[in-house]
């Protein structure tokens, strides 16, 4: 009876330390894995920073995340313009696989008005697995702030409905809640509209990238504990150019929209460093990824001339040139991110095999990004000998390969071909030059573009 006693409590004391060891393992492991803050600007040109090479804009926050991290000279967007863009970072997809492939859509998705007008969008769907999906399911509490823009029209696309737990901000369903533009007096708590008083009978008290950075701070401190992904989409500096202080460039001869645009830029700077000081506040620097990056090239609203937001690149928003689709990409994390400038071919897609790696979450199949995780540590990936794609169906295409990129802006015309390591403002066309690269290129382009009954190209859909 004595030894059954003693074999019983032998067996409690092992059930126990198993149980214990059990959660100190998942302790240490939730622990041990980064937070990840990924921050979003909003049209804003590979030439708007001054770690860029920008000689009026100040952004020393965001200067000195390059200073001491990892800082890409050939990081490019999803596409041309937000909705693509934001789809192609959400999934690991390029423009020719992803639900959303233009701002508007010419078939299916949901109607809906601008400025007065009848248009239709496009929504990303339950079937697509996003980086929330991903993260969420790995342990990360995610939470998306401000600007979401894959909802389209249909009110049930939100991001609480796409893998995110929490969200706050607008959404292109419910207009208003963005109106007016950074000056907002509704705006999405989770799922609830929620008034901003300092805003009412439009006051212009509280400028939305001050909102935005309050609400992320808010998820910050509310997670001290947790594995966190936040993704920071902030509006700045999309047009129209809604900001009161302009005091940082009061001294320029420049017009009232090239200080507003400036400034703009210079506020969400200031946020960012808000935003950085909470996190060394609270211990969570060090094992905090920053990722900063914009969804695209300077809009031709911008002043693009007289600030260089552009800096040499051919092209702007909405167009698949480098002015378009190449934008600054700078990781930070201290004493981790090595401290360097890397000119590796990296792009939106390959966020989600990164993020994945970091979460030690399985990667979702059938993505067109590669794990970039061992760059930020200095260790080598073969980033330039895949192929980059980027459409806006039946209007424009475009792809990158090493060296080389072909690219069309214009419905059905001939490929030009550039070598962009030579001929980076793409003045060049070399495609007479080789056309067997020419079309190579085209072979690989149409085998990349899958038909979207969105945009239906002619013949995609004929039954046979």
């Amino acid at each position: 009876m004595r030894l059954n006693y003693l074999l019983t409590f032998l067996g409690l004391c092992s059930s126990v330390f198993t149980v214990a060891q059990h959660k100190a393992v998942k302790k240490q492991a939730k622990e041990s894995r980064q937070n990840i803050i990924f921050i979003l600007a909003d049209d804003l040109g590979y030439g708007d920073l001054a770690c860029y090479g920008n000689k009026e804009i100040k952004t020393p926050n965001i200067d000195e995340l390059a200073r001491t991290g990892t800082r890409f000279t050939q990081c490019y967007a999803g596409s041309g313009i937000s909705s693509p863009s934001r789809c192609s970072l959400m999934t690991g997809r390029n423009t020719g696989h992803t639900t959303i492939r233009d701002n508007f859509c010419e078939a299916g998705g949901f109607e809906g008005l601008k400025e007065g007008k009848k248009i239709r969008r496009a929504n990303i769907l339950p079937t697509d697995t996003t980086i929330a999906t991903v993260l969420s399911a790995a342990g990360y509490r995610t939470c998306i702030v401000n600007k979401w823009h894959l909802d389209g029209f249909n009110p049930e696309a939100t991001p609480l409905n796409r893998g995110f737990n929490e969200f706050y901000g607008w959404l292109v369903s419910t207009s208003y809640s963005n109106d007016p533009y950074y000056y907002p007096y509704w705006r999405f708590n989770n799922y609830k509209l929620e008034n901003i008083k300092a805003n009412e009978n439009d006051k212009r008290a509280k400028h939305n990238t001050d909102i935005s950075t309050d609400d992320a701070i808010s998820f910050i401190k509310r997670n001290t504990k947790n594995p966190f992904f936040l993704y920071l989409a902030y509006d700045a500096p999309h047009e129209p150019y809604n900001i009161n202080d302009t005091t940082w460039y009061s001294n320029k001869t420049w017009t009232g929209n090239t200080k507003r645009y400036a400034s703009l830029i210079t506020h969400m700077d200031a946020a960012i460093g808000r935003l950085l000081h909470q996190l060394d506040s609270l211990g969570l620097r060090k094992n905090t990824l920053v990722i900063f990056a914009s969804d695209n090239g300077a809009a031709v609203q911008a002043p693009l001339a007289e600030l260089k937001c552009n800096a040499s690149l051919r092209g702007r928003k909405g167009q698949l040139y480098e002015g378009g689709i190449r934008v600054p990409l700078i990781v930070n994390q201290p004493g981790k991110v090595k401290v360097q400038k890397l000119n590796n071919i990296v792009y939106f897609p390959d966020m989600m095999p990164t993020f994945a790696a970091i979460a030690k979450a399985p990667t979702p199949q059938h993505i067109d990004g590669i794990n970039i995780l061992p760059l930020f540590y200095g260790r080598s990936v073969d980033t330039d000998h895949r192929i980059l794609y980027w459409e806006f169906p039946g209007k424009q295409r475009a792809a990158r390969r090493g060296d080389w990129k072909a690219v069309t802006i214009h419905p059905n015309a001939p490929l030009e071909l550039y070598n962009i390591k030579n001929d980076l403002a793409e003045q060049h066309n070399l495609a007479s030059k080789y056309p067997k690269i020419v079309e190579e290129f085209d072979k690989a382009m149409k085998k990349e573009h899958v038909p979207s009954p969105n945009w239906p190209l002619p013949g995609e859909f004929d039954q046979k």
